[in-house]
């Protein structure tokens, strides 16, 4: 089935919705992450801006490092990781297709933001995670627009987004949840929302939504950029229009002031 665009919105990728309707296989790459397509449909997604697969799986799952090293080398060559990882026990098929689609939406966010160049398409390219579960491509441009709709209904402040995260005191009696503490109390006005994601090993996205919700809430810093000075008022024509001086009527003055002395 391939996907269809919606009538009166724009195509968040107007290459990826082409490549969908292609039924293509390959990789789609932009400047902030790549998106693995089969059949014209996503089965994986990265970018330097989110925590991968492995993080998700082990700093924020239950997988042991060792298990995550022992599937890479033996099945990282034959590009079946995430079925390897299953059917040797390491995880269960529900918590590997979780953490999965986790980490397709997530990158993809990043790799389909406004800000990430021109598209190239491999064609042809797999991953080296194997094929677990596909998403449509129409489904995670609709969530990927969605979720940027999101951001700004919480808090409108982007500049979040990239900032160091600087923590504020609660107010008395403020309510703050176990994972807002969590991500407070790794809020060293240094690090990033990115950087907090790595460290918590949760997925980017939900971690800007975080700090947006925690901003609004006045428990960390919303960075406020200075204001552009305002442009100058143009000069009126007459002060920008070169004057002729009327040489005789100075001669005539000059003459008058010596006659008087």
């Amino acid at each position: 089935m391939t996907s269809v665009p919606v009538p009166g919105l724009a195509a968040v990728s107007p290459l990826l919705t082409r490549l969908a309707a292609e039924r293509a296989t390959g990789a789609l790459l932009r400047d902030r992450g790549t998106l693995f397509l089969e059949d014209g449909r996503i089965v994986h997604a990265e970018s330097p801006s989110t925590p991968g697969l492995d993080v998700l799986l082990t700093t924020g799952g239950g997988l042991a490092p060792e298990r995550w090293n022992e599937a890479l080398s033996e099945a990282g060559a034959t590009r079946q990781v995430a079925r390897f990882l299953v059917d040797s026990g390491g995880l269960a098929g529900g918590e590997m297709e979780i953490c999965h689609l986790a980490a397709i939406f997530d990158a993809a966010f990043f790799a389909l933001s406004p800000g990430s160049g021109p598209s190239r398409f491999r064609r042809g390219a797999t991953h080296w995670i194997g094929s677990m579960r596909s998403v449509p491509a129409a489904a995670v441009e609709r969530e990927t627009r969605r979720r940027r709709e999101l951001l700004d209904a919480v808090w409108p402040y982007p500049q979040l987004d990239t900032a160091p995260v600087v923590p504020r005191p609660a107010a008395p009696g403020q309510i703050v949840t176990a994972r807002q503490r969590a991500l407070l109390a790794r809020a060293d006005g240094v690090r990033t929302p990115a950087d907090l994601a790595w460290v918590l090993g949760r997925p980017a996205f939900h971690t800007l939504l975080d700090v947006r919700r925690l901003a609004a809430a006045g428990l960390v810093e919303t960075p406020h950029t200075r204001p552009a000075p305002p442009p100058a008022a143009p000069l009126p024509d007459w002060m920008t229009q070169a004057q002729s001086p009327d040489v005789a009527l100075l001669r005539r003055l000059r003459d008058a002031l010596e006659a008087s002395l």
